[in-house]
């Protein structure tokens, strides 16, 4: 079993690291830099995966550009929104926060999120107006 102490200092270590990646994505555009890995489903297949254009959607919400995220990856705010949601849900310590509705999990969550990926990937890999916006730019 893990000590609470262990559990404290793995929770500092994460969240350092997170911070550093956010300042790593926030000072340095992965559009103009070529030290960020580039997508390998992308490079061997040159079909668009759901997460084409992440990095890039990561770098404009951390300077509040919603228009550049939606262009590089229209599903990058709803799964950020829902990581978040988790993460709240699940880690923060807030008073009364059993009483509140579970909006999100229900049985058939998985099964729905599975389609709506499945759905973009294939969309935004069809070279017609407007599955085009799709594509990450």
């Amino acid at each position: 079993m893990i000590s609470r102490r262990n559990k404290i200092a793995v929770a500092i270590i994460m969240g350092v690291v997170f911070f550093g990646i956010l300042l790593l994505y926030f000072f340095n555009n992965p559009s103009n830099s070529n030290h960020f890995p580039q997508c390998p489903f992308f490079t061997a297949t040159g079909y668009y995966c759901t997460g084409c254009g992440s990095q890039r959607a990561l770098h404009d919400l951390l300077h509040l550009d919603i228009i550049g995220v939606a262009k590089h990856n229209l599903l990058f705010i709803p799964a950020f929104l829902l990581i978040a949601y988790h993460w709240v849900r699940n880690y923060v310590p807030i008073h009364g926060k059993e009483s509140l509705p579970d909006l999100i999990y229900h049985p058939k969550t998985p099964i729905v999120l599975i389609i709506i990926i499945a759905l973009f990937t294939i969309l935004r890999n069809i070279n017609l107006y407007p599955f085009t916006l799709l594509a990450p730019e």
